[in-house]
């Protein structure tokens, strides 16, 4: 009898250390799970904002088409929350259409490509794609000297990217809101503080865009501006800030001109928008 007794109760205590390890691994498990969805819920908005701020050719975007964003080197997670963030989203007319790519013929059928660090042919794609007018992005380190337009990267917990100008130029795309030239905000909407080791010969000011005024969108912009030794800016880098300021105050800085130097430097600069 007591032998039965010891021997249910022995069981019994086999079967809670099991459920207490069950419950442990459920508790622990979404702890990386969540960073993991928390940081592609991050990408996905960015990848939504790029698709705002830009502007197709009518030959490569017809007014009666989807807009397909191409996920190159995608696991099957991301693609659940890039479609879950951007379900029901309309931009310009344009209903989106999401997909993994799985081969690079299928890049040439979409208007935005967004290339996962994991994609090891970027380069090759890029080279057969020419100047057509695909906006590519991407998270290879090297993307913007492969010929990509922007780069993301996820550093310290922070989302940033960088523009290449050039490329964008060379696919006739339009990056950034069109209505910044023509800002509702009077001239003191926006301050500039520069931590620079050159001079500054000229200057464009950040207009301050329509919808960041029209959805009372305020705050500061941290970049970085690559500058040749003749004092052109070759790159601006977004270090933070929210994408429809930052996209205005990078463009101003495209334009500034710097005093030459014996080489090229990174210059930094911040932009407040608001009050």
């Amino acid at each position: 009898m007591r032998r039965r007794r010891y021997q249910q109760f022995a069981n019994a205590c086999k079967r809670s250390a099991s459920d207490i390890c069950a419950v442990l691994l459920v508790l622990c498990l979404p702890a990386n799970a969540q960073t993991t969805e928390s940081e592609y819920q991050v990408k996905a908005a960015y990848i939504y904002d790029f698709a705002k701020m830009s502007q197709w050719p009518i030959t490569a975007l017809p007014a009666d088409s989807a807009l397909v964003i191409g996920v190159s080197g995608a696991d099957e997670d991301f693609i659940k929350v890039l479609r879950s963030t951007l379900s029901g989203k309309i931009i310009d007319g344009h209903t989106l259409e999401i997909r993994r790519l799985r081969s690079p013929e299928e890049v040439r059928f979409c208007n935005l490509v967004f290339f996962r660090a994991s994609e090891p042919a970027t380069r090759n794609v890029i080279e057969h794609l020419g100047n057509s007018s695909i906006l590519l992005v991407g998270e290879d380190k090297d993307f913007l000297s492969r010929g990509g337009m922007i780069k993301v990267a996820w550093v310290g917990g922070k989302f940033t990217y960088e523009i290449n100008s050039e490329a964008l130029q060379r696919a006739g795309l339009h990056f950034g809101d069109d209505s910044s030239a023509k800002s509702q905000s009077g001239p003191d909407s926006t301050e500039v503080q520069e931590e620079s080791s050159r001079s500054i010969k000229f200057r464009v000011a950040p207009e301050y865009p329509r919808i960041a005024a029209s959805l009372k969108i305020v705050g500061a912009v941290q970049l970085q501006a690559v500058v040749r030794a003749d004092g052109t800016v070759k790159q601006v880098r977004v270090v933070g800030g929210h994408p429809a300021l930052a996209q205005a105050a990078a463009a101003a800085v495209m334009h500034w001109r710097y005093g030459p130097a014996a080489k090229e430097t990174t210059e930094t600069v911040r932009v407040t928008f608001g009050d």
